[in-house]
């Protein structure tokens, strides 16, 4: 936060007042990159709540929602981003390519070896074969 406040501030160099007030000019900036931050990491756990809401109707065992939770956050956090970008954004190759800057093609061996990576290490875990009816 503090590289992002500098890099508004010298982006805004323009407007720099003199004196004392120079500093409370760098420490409003520094307040809206903190809450910025704030309101986006507030979406990110709404987001999260939503897909634990949706791990939830496809589960009904919260042993094994959990389990799927765990599993998910031991991934590395490219294959944590790519999921979430397919799972939880809903974009397409062509979009996710985009936002990485990347080939369609490298979104698709790389999904496919996230989701290959994740699918491994939730049969590792200790869930139960089958679910009683």
């Amino acid at each position: 936060m503090v590289a992002e406040t500098y890099e508004i501030a010298w982006r805004k160099i323009a407007r720099l007042p003199s004196g004392h007030e120079a500093l409370l000019w760098l420490y409003g900036i520094a307040r809206r990159v903190v809450a910025g931050h704030r309101r986006g990491e507030a979406r990110r756990r709404s987001r999260l709540t939503e897909l634990d809401g949706d791990l939830a109707a496809l589960y009904a065992d919260p042993v094994e929602l959990t389990a799927v939770h765990e599993v998910f956050a031991t991934l590395k956090a490219e294959d944590r981003e790519l999921l979430g970008l397919l799972a939880w954004e809903g974009l397409s190759h062509e979009e996710i390519a985009a936002v990485l800057g990347i080939s369609r093609n490298a979104v698709r061996i790389r999904l496919h070896r996230a989701r290959r990576r994740f699918s491994d290490r939730l049969d590792q875990t200790a869930l139960p074969a089958e679910r009683p009816q």
